[in-house]
């Protein structure tokens, strides 16, 4: 299980998602840059205990409009080869030094380790307490046998969130902008497994909806 280290960042992780929210094509935002809370999310764990990985949802309000993203990072202690286009910053902890933070999308830990969680094989971690499950984030999965495992890291943006296609057309979909649903609203045509999550809207309630979709077409 990741240990969850309460101490210093420089920059700290809004900080560091200010500067970057505004190059997104699903970001849409006021022009004055984000105003940024965070407010929900978890983890998940690297077998091999190297990279940090966090699904991060953060709501902001420059807008008209109050909007909630969905960010998934991966923290490691070196830079990811091939992945510069996918850094997202590097920042100074307290505990483990310089750690660059990556637009998990494209870190195929990351990738992997959610495709376990839709299909059951893990568990969602608490965002901020060692070694505790998070209860509130469920998972399906209806495929036969094993999902892929093979999706390229090379995500595809939209202005509605990302997707990272494998062979035979089975595609990974995570919804960056998040929109409130029942647990028992129908999954997209073609889903064959899911996460849902919740996150505290601006007024204080309690929202929850999809994170990421599994399904055998595009625009899940």
């Amino acid at each position: 299980m990741a240990v969850i280290h309460h101490t210093t960042l420089k920059p700290t992780k809004l900080e560091l998602l200010s500067s970057w929210l505004p190059s997104r094509p699903w970001y849409s935002g006021g022009g004055g840059g984000p105003e940024l809370a965070k407010v929900g999310g978890f983890r998940l764990d690297d077998p091999e205990g190297e990279v940090g990985i966090e699904f991060m949802v953060v709501t902001d309000t420059s807008g008209t409009h109050p909007a909630g993203y969905l960010v998934p990072l991966t923290y490691r202690g070196a830079p990811l080869d091939g992945a510069e286009h996918a850094l997202v910053g590097t920042m100074e902890h307290g505990v483990l030094g310089r750690r660059w933070a990556y637009d998990g999308c494209h870190d195929p830990v990351l990738v992997a380790q959610l495709t376990a969680l839709i299909e059951g094989r893990v568990q969602a971690q608490d965002q901020s307490t060692s070694d505790t499950p998070d209860p509130e984030v469920v998972h399906s999965y209806i495929g036969d046998g094993l999902a892929p495992t093979d999706f390229t890291v090379t995500a595809t943006d939209d202005p509605e969130g990302t997707e990272l296609p494998a062979p035979r057309g089975t595609v990974l979909r995570l919804h960056r902008v998040l929109r409130p649903a029942p647990d028992n609203a129908p999954l997209p045509p073609h889903a064959l497994g899911h996460v849902a999550g919740a996150w505290h809207m601006p007024d204080g309630t309690r929202a929850r909806g999809l994170f990421a979709v599994l399904s055998t077409g595009p625009r899940a």
